[in-house]
């Protein structure tokens, strides 16, 4: 026992896991915690994927004007991703040329319009074009799919008891 007890106690990492020792104390994970209340979520998501962000019980026990309802705001915020997305890529591609070919004939044609085109859909990830999610919500309040009084809302005003009406 006492020479295996030893050998745990060599054990020494370097590099990257240099602060990660065996044994170590008081070492935790801290992960990124979401600002926003679990309805605030419930409607961002809901904006965002549609119908896909229930399960197939929730789908089963909603209505259907309420299911289209759902759809009609997930395909306005879809053409309104689509759009940002579409104007994002056209800056970075503008800066590419304005940088690389300032003086090309090909480059003034293409700085000059700077149209979007609704028919083509842009397959870019958030990710790939630095897109947060308060970029999202920002962009989607001012267009209507989530309420003016988003940041605001922290309960579901539909769940509150109601008074009975005689």
């Amino acid at each position: 026992m006492k020479g295996s007890e030893s050998k745990k106690s060599n054990i020494e990492y370097t590099g990257k896991l240099a602060k990660h020792q065996l044994y170590a104390e008081n070492t935790y994970m801290e992960y990124a915690q979401d600002a926003y209340s679990s309805y605030q979520n419930y409607l961002y998501k809901r904006a965002l994927y549609g119908l896909s962000a229930f399960t197939q019980q929730e789908l089963a026990q909603m209505c259907s004007e309420k299911k289209k309802r759902i759809t009609n705001v997930y395909v306005k915020g879809q053409r309104v991703i689509n759009k940002l997305k579409q104007e994002i890529t056209i800056k970075y591609s503008n800066l590419v040329f304005k940088t690389l070919f300032p003086n090309s004939p090909i480059t003034a044609y293409l700085l000059k319009d700077n149209a979007t085109d609704q028919s083509f859909k842009n397959t870019l990830t958030f990710k790939d074009l630095n897109i947060s999610k308060e970029d999202i919500i920002t962009i989607f309040i001012a267009e209507g799919i989530l309420p003016k009084n988003f940041y605001s809302i922290t309960t579901d005003p539909n769940a509150l008891p109601r008074l009975k009406g005689k």
